[in-house]
């Protein structure tokens, strides 16, 4: 391989972790704002992934310069190939923690007793999504560690699941207020569309670590 491939693929994936490491900031921030009730540290939680986009498409123009430059040999065309694949990830979660951060500021704001109960035991999602994010960088960390990779792959599937399971047992629980509230119906409904913002980011976490598999150890993409 010709000299500064490896440096450039290396520069590919450090950027992509930098990328999910402030995704995963972004989202901690969020959840200690709305645990603390902080209006204005939510508002500012995600200020640092604004430029996500961007950086994505800087990641994807690199990875075509390596092709075009070196001609990655089969397993090294695999690592590469996942990263752009992930990089649509990486947007969506961006997209996704935004909107979250902003529909709740207006919800934690005006939120009464009973509302703001219900979105304490929402935060066991944003927690599982916590999780799900340090085992994810963990994988990128711990790239060349077959076993530790599949380890931490399931333990992702592990909250994934669990956040299936919050979310159901949370909608029956907002069911039975609107039932018995319906001046109060809108907002329980927009509740539970912010909350499911939180299940669509593990969801793409659980993207990246299927990625980060087939990179290192092959399968399907």
């Amino acid at each position: 391989m010709l000299p500064g491939y490896n440096e450039a693929r290396y520069e590919v994936r450090n950027a992509v972790l930098q990328a999910i490491r402030d995704l995963a900031e972004a989202n901690n921030r969020a959840l200690e704002a709305i645990e603390t009730g902080d209006i204005r540290a939510l508002k500012e939680a995600g200020t640092q992934i604004l430029d996500i986009v961007e950086r994505t498409e800087r990641i994807d123009n690199n990875i075509v310069l390596i092709f075009a430059k070196y001609t990655p040999e089969a397993k090294d065309l695999r690592e590469l190939v996942s990263y752009l694949k992930m990089t649509s990830s990486i947007n969506r979660i961006r997209a996704n923690i935004s909107n979250y951060i902003t529909n709740m500021e207006t919800i934690v704001a005006t939120a009464d007793t009973e509302m703001l109960a219900l979105i304490r035991d929402s935060l066991s999602i944003n927690r599982c999504t916590v999780n799900a994010f340090d085992q994810a960088l963990e994988m990128l960390q711990c790239f060349d560690d077959n076993d530790k990779l599949l380890d931490l792959s399931a333990r992702i599937e592990v909250e994934y699941t669990k956040t299936d399971d919050i979310y159901s047992l949370l909608e029956k629980k907002m069911m039975e207020k609107i039932g018995s509230s319906s001046t109060a119906a809108e907002e329980y409904f927009n509740l539970l569309k912010y909350i499911r913002k939180n299940l669509k980011i593990i969801d793409r976490l659980e993207c990246i670590s299927g990625r980060i598999i087939f990179a290192r150890i092959g399968g399907k993409l």
